[in-house]
């Protein structure tokens, strides 16, 4: 039988050729020509994905490029020696670590945290290499940004935190690391060192106020709006809304609210429970789980009437805090967006109780999945206490704003039966 013709390549980088995958496989197949053996060689892209396969091939050839061993199977280089090492550039390090990451749930906060030290890099040694990064340089770095305040769009300036340096440190190691092979020349310090958890938690009564604030907007102590003025800072507070909404529901974190959306294709809204699954199908759990959970019956005629995502923007940071400001709320950094998170979930713990909070933490995602929940899946009716709790907490919640989970929904009218003359016969 004679031997079937290969297809052209779907992408080429120097001798690395991507191909489709074969008839009895299922990933994309790189195939090059190794010189050393005097032989074509081949490998797994290790996807189905074209542009996943085309990074896969970017990166063998520029490992190929620049004279590094590398391992066909796991794509990892592998050590470097030290002359070899001192040659690679802080800032090309960071931009093929980051072309490595695109399409993880990883790739947009690391770029903000390599962003910072690129841009550390352009006003001291843009052409710093990846040897130069001891602890000196750690030190002045960790410096350079603790002296810089974080500005918000309104220019509103408060203090960096040392945690989001530490975290920028920790991401430059990796990519050290991903680029050499070796231990970076610092250590970076866990975040559970520098980290200052918040204190404050929101009672009810505050958490109501919230609802109210989106649902019946109030001028400044002195204005005075019109009704259309009005209805259109109710417009604009909409995806405020929605995000508290989503947030008391299902105690999740910031990023999983904005990731919520009804669109079938994500496998997120599942009604038969009801539950939500708040990581969209395709996306890989990292260790801030992401857990399927069950839904409160207040929320589920919003999502009903939902088509797509459910709050339908990226950020509502700047809408959170036009609001802290108008509630007074504590500054620095007591009351984020994971203000809900933290205060549901501290109220619900009371009610809870402690011999039962294996459940809280189940909703929270803080509960790690086992071999068993692999073989046997969970079911988000067994969170029965903590649904409870939350139903619960959105009633008092709703009592205090009305409107908090109706407003916006189809108003039922009563049937009425006109009586002529004011009298029956």
């Amino acid at each position: 039988m004679p031997r079937q013709k290969r297809p052209d390549p779907i992408y080429q980088r120097g001798d690395f050729k991507l191909f489709p995958a074969r008839a009895d496989r299922r990933n994309l197949e790189i195939i090059w020509y190794d010189a050393d053996r005097g032989r074509e060689r081949s490998s797994s892209a290790g996807t189905d994905c074209e542009r996943q396969g085309r990074l896969k091939v970017d990166r063998l050839y520029k490992l190929s490029a620049e004279g590094q061993g590398f391992c066909p199977t796991c794509l990892r280089p592998h050590e470097l020696d030290k002359a070899t090492a001192s040659s690679i550039y802080v800032a090309a390090a960071i931009a093929d670590y980051l072309t490595g990451k695109l399409g993880e749930p990883a790739h947009s906060a690391l770029q903000d945290r390599l962003g910072h030290v690129v841009e550390y890099l352009k006003v001291t040694n843009p052409h710093a290499a990846v040897t130069a990064v001891d602890e000196v340089w750690i030190a002045a770095f960790r410096m350079h940004e603790l002296a810089r305040p974080i500005v918000s769009p309104t220019g509103k300036e408060r203090p960096r935190a040392p945690s989001t340096v530490e975290n920028s440190v920790i991401a430059l190691a990796s990519a050290i690391r991903a680029a050499t092979g070796q231990a970076p020349r610092f250590k970076p310090i866990p975040t559970t060192q520098v980290n200052r958890s918040p204190t404050y938690r929101a009672d009810l009564q505050t958490l109501a106020a919230m609802f109210l604030y989106c649902l019946h907007p109030q001028p400044p102590m002195g204005a005075k709006w019109s009704e259309e003025k009005r209805e259109r800072e109710k417009l604009a507070r909409s995806k405020l809304l929605q995000f508290l909404r989503i947030s008391v529901a299902t105690w999740c974190r910031p990023d999983a609210a904005y990731d919520f959306s009804t669109e079938r294709s994500r496998r997120q809204w599942l009604p038969e429970g009801p539950a939500i699954a708040l990581n969209p199908h395709g996306r890989r759990q990292t260790r801030k789980l992401r857990p399927i959970v069950p839904v409160p019956k207040q929320i589920v005629p919003v999502i009903e009437l939902t088509k797509g995502p459910f709050i339908g923007v990226a950020s509502v940071k700047s809408a959170w805090e036009s609001m802290c400001a108008a509630l007074d709320l504590p500054g620095e950094g007591e009351a984020g967006t994971k203000l809900i998170r933290r205060s549901v979930s501290t109220i619900a713990r009371r009610r809870i109780g402690e011999r039962d909070w294996v459940q809280g933490e189940t909703m929270l995602g803080h509960r790690k999945a086992s071999t068993s929940d692999i073989y046997a899946l969970p079911d988000p009716a067994h969170l029965g206490l903590a649904l409870a709790a939350t139903e619960a907490i959105i009633d008092e919640i709703e009592a205090l704003a009305p409107g908090a989970y109706t407003a916006g929904l189809p108003q039922t009218r009563a049937n009425l039966s006109l009586v002529m003359g004011g009298k029956t016969g």
